[in-house]
């Protein structure tokens, strides 16, 4: 078994468990860790994760963040001014966190959407070094219902995790779900 067909494998274990109700926001996050190096083996098999999902009895929605900040730039009324001087830029940035913690929001309430809904996010990686998922979690976590999956390219050791390997990481409540070593 491959380290992606392992991730499935242990996803859908973890799926399948029953589901507290009485948790908070930040205790409904899924982490499901993976070396940076599998990211398209694992959008390819997306899908696979999905059906874990339905055949342990819950709904599935997907988001998915990969070209949020180039949607977002490029709506911009200012992005001419940005490519110009991208220092200024930083001045701005509070506007696309908002934006991004906005989309998860709106999947979370959505009227498809309960608390028996497994909201899976893709595309974190994009984010890099304009936010960091620590802050769009802690943006987000009051409007957390059923689950937040977050597709995770890095690492997760000593309860630290570091997206795409980044020198800093950070500690974080969620549960990681992870291939294990050897399978």
């Amino acid at each position: 078994m491959n380290r992606v067909e392992a991730l499935i494998k242990k996803y859908g274990d973890y799926v399948s468990l029953t589901w507290e109700n009485n948790l908070s926001g930040i205790e409904r996050v899924w982490f499901a860790v993976y070396d940076k190096s599998d990211e398209r083996r694992i959008r390819a098999r997306v899908e696979e994760f999905d059906l874990a999902t339905q055949r342990a009895n819950h709904d599935w929605e997907l988001v998915d963040l990969t070209d949020a900040f180039a949607q977002w730039i490029a709506a911009h009324k200012y992005r001419d001014s940005y490519f110009e001087a991208p220092e200024d830029l930083d001045l701005a940035l509070s506007d696309f966190k908002h934006e991004v913690a906005e989309r998860l929001r709106a999947a979370f309430k959505s009227s498809r959407n309960s608390d028996n809904t497994v909201v899976a996010v893709q595309g974190v990686a994009g984010l890099f070094s304009f936010m960091k998922v620590s802050e769009l979690i802690d943006e987000i976590e009051k409007d957390i219902r059923g689950r937040l999956l977050v597709f995770f390219p890095g690492i997760y050791e000593n309860n630290n995790y570091r997206l795409l390997d980044a020198r800093d990481g950070w500690n974080y409540m969620a549960v990681p779900i992870m291939a294990e070593a050897g399978e």
